[in-house]
């Protein structure tokens, strides 16, 4: 188990820990595996129909996520292989679907395990077996036919009527029979590169997108962080032993850009509701830029114009001054 639980591959469940225990009335056998909660199996996937038979027909699988298969089972193999071990559960009911067209094999290392004693096939020839598999894996969804139920010559048939060239030549490589020496992951690796840079690329924007996502929302987190503050020091009333806090020295410079950024009006006196001022208007306030900016009394008596640094640091003050009454539990800190 040690050799298995050194493999770390984004396209197999990872292995933790194998153990006994009384714990369930007899001598059981634990394994501890990575949990994706919410996966389903490709079985259930593409050929097992929520509301009908158990293997009703499903609607055929596209040629682009059938090659993100072929490339993400290629790279569990030759994790798997590289090790000099051998997956030899690759079944649809134990490759596991986890997100968008991302799969992991499941189960490894566990035949190792309860077929030890029993098993006299080299590791060679249960990586030729590995292949073989890999290519009824494929064929079964090329065909979105259950595996037992496959007659191999006529599905490659269909395969050839319905997909590309490359894709019937792949399928067929892997369920040839072939001399360990001559047929291995790395071979294979060789003949799908155009599919394998394919994919990789796709990884790579997606990761792109994702980043993209990441940093839209850190930026809302940091507008909500500042909506926050303002909103504990805007309208507070006596505090600490001052009366009107909130209307005194620096505070009332954070109650007129409060003003500043959601109460402006046009010309005709009607509310503004410009997005992009309040959003732009707070990330000035957030990076405390030395932009200065000019805050209005209701009653147009008073001026001030103040950098969105000062700013900042008039919101940082005020902020400080509440949490730090908050944590000595002074009157009025609530």
């Amino acid at each position: 188990m040690k050799d298995w639980k050194k493999i770390k591959n984004a396209n197999i469940v990872t292995m933790h820990d194998i153990f006994t225990t009384r714990e369930f009335g007899d001598s059981s056998l634990m394994f501890v595996f990575d949990f994706h909660p919410l996966s389903k199996t490709l079985q259930e996937q593409h050929l097992q129909h929520p509301t009908g038979p158990r293997y009703s027909k499903a609607g055929a699988i596209s040629e682009e996520v059938l090659w993100s298969y072929i490339c993400q089972i290629t790279n569990a193999l030759k994790a798997i292989h590289t090790s000099k071990l051998a997956a030899r559960c690759l079944d649809l009911s134990k490759i596991i679907l986890t997100d968008k067209n991302r799969i992991r094999l499941a189960a490894c290392s566990i035949l190792d395990v309860v077929q030890y004693e029993t098993n006299t096939i080299s590791i060679q020839e249960l990586q030729q077996e590995d292949l073989v598999k890999f290519g009824k894996v494929m064929l079964a969804l090329s065909t979105t036919t259950p595996i037992s139920l496959l007659n191999t010559p006529l599905a490659i048939e269909t395969v050839g009527a319905k997909y590309s060239p490359a894709l019937k030549q792949a399928i067929e490589w892997l369920l040839l029979p072939g001399l360990p020496e001559s047929k291995t992951i790395e071979t294979f690796i060789s003949g799908i590169s155009t599919h394998m840079i394919k994919y990789f690329d796709d990884a790579l924007q997606d990761r792109d997108e994702s980043y993209s996502h990441l940093s839209r929302e850190l930026e809302n987190g940091r507008i909500a962080r500042i909506l926050l503050k303002l909103g504990t020091i805007n309208e507070r009333g006596d505090f600490a032993g001052t009366p009107n806090w909130s209307e005194t020295g620096e505070r009332y410079q954070l109650k007129l850009y409060r003003d500043y950024v959601f109460h402006q009006q046009d010309a005709d006196g009607k509310p503004s509701l410009a997005i992009g001022h309040m959003i732009n208007s707070l990330n000035k306030l957030d990076a405390g830029i030395e932009e200065p900016v000019i805050l209005t009394s209701r009653d147009n008596e008073m001026v001030f114009i103040p950098t969105y640094r000062e700013l900042r640091a008039m919101l940082d003050r005020s902020f400080n001054e509440l949490v730090k009454q908050s944590k000595n539990g002074a009157a009025g800190s609530n």
